[in-house]
């Protein structure tokens, strides 16, 4: 059986996430582990904080390899296609995961027509992510299936057959946990106004959006029935929510999504 051997370009967060997800679940061998840098020094640096993993330059062996992940800025994707179009080989697939850039372009900047365009978002770091991708029709259906095979690696992922979808997946899930960071940030910083210290006001906090969550997740219930559990008629709970309701609160989030989806359509142009 051959064995599966990944490139990833862009070796930040994200793509170093994805690296250790293929290693931790035996879906590469180290040694077919490739890491590319951007010159010599940067590979130098790749070595350092990564002993063990075989990094390079963007060279003519990248062509043997199965799958080249594309992890780098979506404004960098012009300054590394050229390099990469130059070395692809037909039969390798390429999955991108930045946001904003179609199938169509990727197509057309690498001059390669095997591609998939992924959305991560950052609990992939602890494998408890969710990743959106669609394929080009080109991409076999079995490459189809071995690359959903390794995003679900980090988590779980869900294949869209309209693309277009994937900059809503980019608004929602994508920039998502930016969002619950911040009503976890608010909600802490009421805690202290209301006398907590910063430690006590983050347990409070934390602990309760988890035990929500897992709540929510195992519950035969939906968010309205499990709101109205807890919000009894008169009670601290209601006055709360008559506030939230008051300010706009659930239409200030959707206005936000929308901004994102919004910005995630302009990348794609720029």
């Amino acid at each position: 059986m051959k064995t599966l051997r990944i490139a990833i370009l862009g070796c930040g967060n994200m793509g170093m996430a994805f690296a250790k997800s293929f290693l931790h679940y035996n879906l590469v061998a180290r040694a077919d582990l490739l890491l590319l840098g951007r010159h010599q020094e940067h590979c130098q640096r790749l070595t350092s904080a990564h002993p063990g993993l075989p990094t390079s330059e963007l060279t003519a062996a990248v062509g043997t390899y199965d799958v080249v992940l594309l992890a780098v800025k979506p404004q960098d994707f012009g300054r590394v296609a050229e390099g990469l179009r130059q070395v692809l080989q037909p039969g390798q697939v390429v999955v991108s995961i930045m946001a904003g850039i179609p199938i169509a372009r990727l197509q057309r900047e690498l001059a390669h027509q095997q591609v998939l365009r992924a959305m991560p978002n950052t609990p992939a770091l602890l494998g408890m992510g969710i990743t959106g991708f669609s394929a080009a029709p080109e991409v076999e259906r079995s490459r189809l299936h071995q690359v959903e095979n390794l995003l679900n690696a980090t988590g779980r992922s869900i294949f869209l057959e309209d693309e277009s979808l994937l900059d809503a997946v980019t608004a929602v899930s994508g920039s998502g946990p930016a969002y619950f960071y911040y009503i976890v940030q608010a909600m802490m910083r009421a805690g202290q106004e209301l006398g907590f210290s910063e430690s006590v006001a983050g347990l409070l906090v934390k602990q309760t959006m988890l035990g929500a969550y897992h709540l929510l997740n195992t519950s035969d219930k939906n968010p309205d029935e499990l709101i109205a559990a807890v919000a009894s008629k008169g009670g601290t709970t209601e006055a709360a929510l008559r506030e939230f309701r008051a300010g706009n609160l659930a239409e200030t989030l959707a206005a936000g999504i929308k901004a994102a989806q919004h910005r995630a359509t302009e990348l794609a142009r720029e």
